[in-house]
């Protein structure tokens, strides 16, 4: 597939990540005790390894990958920490042999946010259209993965998850007007 000089920059790094973060995910999946961990990334590992052989295809053959990308529904709902709460304290470990359930939890937890974050960024700047719509689903994956690693954490106790004060947010809706119109160009046509 011909791809510009920047398009092909940005495979090259996304392929690096992905490369990173299946190798990770091969040592989470031997590393975790927690057998909902696991299964979590066992889950994810398949469509991990569609992707970097989707990105492969890209830099290899004429047509770009003609495979679409597997993603994930969005499972879940969101978070509200009841009263009493509680999240467990944590301190880096700076002498380790291997990771506990948390540290993989954060690890790749992290790992998602920081790919999701390049797959938005790489579509903004690719002109390709097969490859861009590629990108966006992958950074779809990403986010929703991320998602479910984020819940499960919490449901741990892992991930610190606050509430706006009420007042916060009231001040935000009365700053913030709708506008009246659901069609804006209406109002155009309406005479003055």
């Amino acid at each position: 597939m011909r791809l510009a000089s920047h398009e092909a920059a940005e495979l090259n790094e996304l392929l690096m990540s992905c490369t990173n973060s299946i190798q990770s995910m091969a040592l989470f999946i031997n590393q975790a005790q927690d057998p909902e961990l696991r299964s979590m990334i066992q889950r994810h590992y398949s469509v991990h390894v569609q992707d970097y052989n989707m990105k492969v295809e890209f830099v290899t053959q004429q047509m770009g990958s003609r495979d679409q990308l597997n993603v994930p529904a969005i499972t879940g709902q969101a978070f509200t920490p009841a009263p009493g709460h509680q999240y467990q304290p944590i301190q880096p470990q700076v002498k380790l042999a291997q990771l506990d359930d948390r540290a993989i939890a954060t690890s790749y937890l992290l790992t998602l946010k920081r790919a999701g974050r390049e797959y938005a960024w790489s579509a903004f700047e690719t002109t390709t259209p097969q490859l861009r719509i590629f990108l966006e689903d992958a950074f779809r994956m990403y986010s929703h993965q991320s998602f479910e690693v984020w819940q499960y954490m919490v449901k741990k106790g892992w991930y610190a998850v606050t509430m706006a004060p009420p007042q916060a947010v009231s001040t935000l809706g009365l700053v913030y007007q709708q506008v009246p119109y659901h069609q804006p160009m209406e109002a155009y046509q309406q005479q003055p």
